[in-house]
């Protein structure tokens, strides 16, 4: 049974009101998994009888649901609660800082009341309350084991149209650069029942876009069936009234031809590939510890135009990486000449203290692995621009979501755009009925840049002309 989920405004009374308990604020930080995790403390929070305050100044604690995969995301964790220290906040600080650090943090901020692991979120009722009786609180498993299901409290803050479903959690992989599975755990997925269970509830709520999160969501169910599942939950969740279902983080050895089949197959399920590709040349991958894909990253992408003509690729590389040659980086970058991804996301080596790869020799100057990076987005932005453009006089479906209130400017997105991460479609203000958000309305495309769309709602006749075409 699911119980006592749904957007913020779901929250009703408990929002900004008067409770004998505390009030508490939620700072969230770090990847949409992270804010999975968020969602079910407001949910377990809000049906506990807390006040959750939309304002972090309004509240007595703030919840800092904390990101540590990279020195970056941590100086920025450490920052925001460096930040709320100072103006007097008591801190709960969640998540993957939290887990990476443990007593170090308690030891550094005084104003922490408690700490809560990466597995241990389920009990932060239990946190507030011993924080409210006076005790200062480690809630950090060693090793984290908890998944979530459809049964936990959630409390969504993505607005009604787009959801998170978070299939599984954990990483069995041990690439040489990644933190993850010492902040995550091993992988523990969520039954094919549980997480239609979910989807089923979340299409009652409105959610007309619907995105399936993990570590490795390719490696779905290989722990609980025995093999990788997610030809078969994806099969499942066909039968979902949710328009639009993307995949998330999908690894190229998970591509079947099963899964790939059911791409095809499932009339609600997009045909847009997330593939962390990491890197091109066969020794970087070695090196990475992605043995695996050696060799397989021409072929996949092959593989799925051939099957998906209409597919979107997007792909993350690492530069700068231990033992990066000047030759490996040239492979690298014929590789992102020939391949036309549609969007890429491209980031500098962080040598993260306790990975493999922090102490391999020939470790890259940051000097060196900017420019590189630089490179790669120099190349890459005319690329995604001509991939945008190809859409310039077609109509297509785009989900609704924003309207400027003074100038009557539309947002939203078209399918081959994910929320956050990718770009947007921004239309021309329109006379009369404004669409509403969360609403698809078909519109033609008149522009494009290397990030965004532009375009006018369609007329009949502009559909009619598309349909010809």
């Amino acid at each position: 049974m699911t119980k006592n989920r749904g957007g913020l405004a779901s929250l009703g009374k408990s929002l900004d009101s008067s409770f004998s308990k505390p009030s508490v604020a939620f700072a969230h930080l770090g990847c949409e998994k992270n804010r999975v995790d968020t969602e079910h403390m407001l949910g377990l929070l809000s049906e506990a009888g807390y006040g959750v305050s939309r304002n972090e100044s309004d509240a007595t604690v703030v919840v800092v649901n904390t990101c540590s995969f990279i020195q970056e995301a941590r100086e920025e964790s450490v920052k925001k609660l460096v930040g709320l220290a100072n103006q007097g906040k008591k801190l709960v600080i969640a998540g993957c800082l939290a887990q990476h650090f443990q007593e170090e943090l308690l030891d550094s901020l005084p104003e922490a009341q408690a700490i809560v692991g990466t597995g241990d979120y389920q009990h932060i009722v239990e946190v507030l309350q011993k924080v409210e009786a006076g005790q200062r609180v480690n809630q950090v498993s060693s090793t984290p084991t908890f998944v979530a299901d459809e049964t936990l409290p959630r409390v969504r803050t993505t607005g009604q149209a787009v959801a998170y479903l978070k299939v599984a959690e954990g990483c069995d992989y041990s690439c040489s650069f990644c933190i993850i599975p010492k902040l995550r755990g091993n992988q523990r997925s969520r039954t094919i029942e549980s997480i239609v269970s979910e989807a089923n509830y979340l299409a009652s709520q409105g959610v007309k876009e619907l995105i399936l999160i993990s570590q490795i969501t390719t490696n779905y169910g290989i722990d609980l069936y025995g093999k990788p599942s997610l030809a078969r939950l994806l099969r499942a969740l066909g039968e979902v009234k949710i328009p639009w279902i993307r995949v998330h983080y999908a690894y190229p050895t998970g591509l079947t031809s099963d899964v790939l089949d059911a791409f095809n197959e499932v009339q609600n399920v997009l045909p847009y590939f997330d593939l962390p590709l990491q890197h091109s040349h066969p020794e970087v991958l070695q090196a990475m510890n992605r043995p695996w894909q050696v060799d397989l990253n021409a072929e996949i992408l092959n593989r799925v135009r051939e099957k998906l003509p209409e597919s979107v690729l997007r792909t993350s590389l690492i530069v700068g990486f231990p033992g990066e040659t000047d030759a490996h980086f040239q492979h690298l970058v014929d590789f992102l000449e020939e391949q036309h991804f549609d969007h890429v996301g491209i980031f500098t080596f962080s040598s993260e203290e306790g990975t493999k790869a922090s102490t391999l020799p020939g470790q890259i100057p940051y000097e060196l692995a900017q420019a590189r990076k630089d490179k790669l987005m120099a190349i890459q932005q005319p690329i995604s621009e001509l991939r945008n453009q190809s859409f310039v006089g077609k109509t297509v479906d785009i989900l609704i979501e924003g309207v400027d209130p003074k100038t009557s400017e539309i947002t939203g997105r078209c399918s081959r755009f994910a929320p956050e991460i990718d770009g947007v479609v921004v239309l021309q203000p329109v006379k009369g009925a404004v669409p509403s958000i969360g609403s698809f309305v078909p519109a033609l495309i008149t522009g494009a840049d290397c990030y965004d769309l532009t375009g006018v709602l369609a007329t009949m006749q502009d559909m009619v002309n598309a349909a010809k075409a």
